[in-house]
């Protein structure tokens, strides 16, 4: 077991593996991680899939298969990620009963259906029954257009792993489209203690974003400023969370879960910054913070648990956004950018996983 893990799940932190691979599944190395690491969910996107499915070979029957059935490239990429998707739900179900908010899997909606509330909205119902799981986690957009097909979700029962989530006014609009979703559940008589949701709030990106924007500024003051968007950030999330899910609208929904802050893109991409630095400065008890292997390699070798790093630093971090601006940082055009570039690097990979697909069906027919 590693005691460092071991010692973030005691503070309240519940980790999750941003990764998942049927060579996982297969293997025991998921089942390991379970064991020895602490990890209670497991997060997926597009371009996780087209790295396990493009690489080796055991996908490549149920590929021939199902290229024998006659089935398109859509419905093979859906029956391959659904798959795993449900393996790995199986994996989980003692973690799950245990502890219902954990144990939990996700799966994105097609990056390419991020600008399209109706066809968000399908595709989760779709998702949600062809997994047939209760700790799946449908992963919607927070844009704009997703922001209704989350409510939508919500009031059908489903559970959603909000994602892309990059400032505070969107992260707002979102927990607002999750209490809107339970009280439409709620008329409708379904019990809400079966509803989870989670809000995967993107970390790493913000300050490669502001990073990059400080250094071309250049001034003694921006560059001291460097390292320390995504945290304030995080921070400010956290203040906002706390305003919500302590308000009378959430309180007057008997039964119902919070939705909990989940920390995203936490795997650190500047060299210059300490490897475990959005996992040991983001700890507080209610919260995912879901990590790439290395990132979780990099915490279970030297990462330290200092306590609750989280709670009360929303004026540090208030201070941090005043600093930005008066450099002449737009945060309101960043998060443009970040969302942008977001939604096209999971479009890119979703085309990549279409051509890997199309190419292994080729071979078979």
């Amino acid at each position: 077991m590693s005691e460092r893990l071991k010692s973030l799940a005691a503070a309240g932190v519940s980790v999750w593996l941003d990764d998942l691979s049927r060579e996982r599944l297969e293997t025991g190395n998921l089942a390991a991680l379970i064991e020895d690491s602490s990890v209670v969910g497991v997060t997926t996107n597009p371009t996780i899939f087209a790295g396990a499915i493009g690489a080796g070979d055991r996908y490549n029957d149920q590929v021939a298969s199902l290229g024998a059935e006659g089935r398109t490239v859509d419905e093979v990429i859906t029956a391959l990620t659904t798959d795993d998707v449900r393996a790995a739900c199986d994996l989980f179900a003692d973690v799950h009963a245990a502890t219902p908010q954990d144990g939990r899997v996700s799966i994105e909606v097609a990056p390419g259906l991020a600008h399209d509330t109706e066809g968000t909205a399908e595709q989760a119902v779709e998702l949600w029954e062809k997994v047939d799981r209760p700790n799946v986690l449908i992963k919607i957009p927070a844009t704009e257009a997703g922001l209704p097909a989350i409510q939508q979700a919500t009031a059908r029962g489903i559970s959603v792993n909000v994602t892309l989530i990059f400032g505070i006014d969107r992260y707002r609009k979102v927990m607002d489209a999750y209490l809107a979703g339970l009280e439409e559940a709620a008329a409708a008589g379904i019990d809400l203690s079966t509803i989870h949701s989670v809000a995967s709030f993107f970390v790493s990106r913000v300050d490669s974003e502001v990073d990059a924007r400080l250094e071309a500024i250049g001034s003694d003051e921006a560059m001291g400023l460097r390292g320390k968007a995504a945290l304030a950030n995080a921070w400010r999330a956290w203040a906002a969370y706390q305003e919500v899910f302590t308000s009378e609208r959430f309180t007057a929904l008997a039964g119902a879960n919070v939705q909990r802050p989940l920390w995203a893109s936490t795997g650190v991409k500047n060299p210059d910054y300490p490897d475990t630095l959005y996992v040991s400065e983001l700890v507080v008890d209610g919260v995912v913070n879901t990590m790439p292997q290395k990132t979780m390699d990099a915490f279970a070798d030297h990462g330290e648990v200092t306590g609750d790093t989280v709670t009360g630093r929303k004026p540090e971090a208030d201070e941090v956004f005043a600093a930005l601006e008066r450099v002449g940082i737009d945060f309101d055009d960043v998060l443009v950018v970040l969302e942008d570039e977001g939604v096209q690097k999971f479009v890119a990979s979703w085309d990549e996983l279409v051509e890997t697909v199309k190419g292994q069906l080729g071979s078979t027919r």
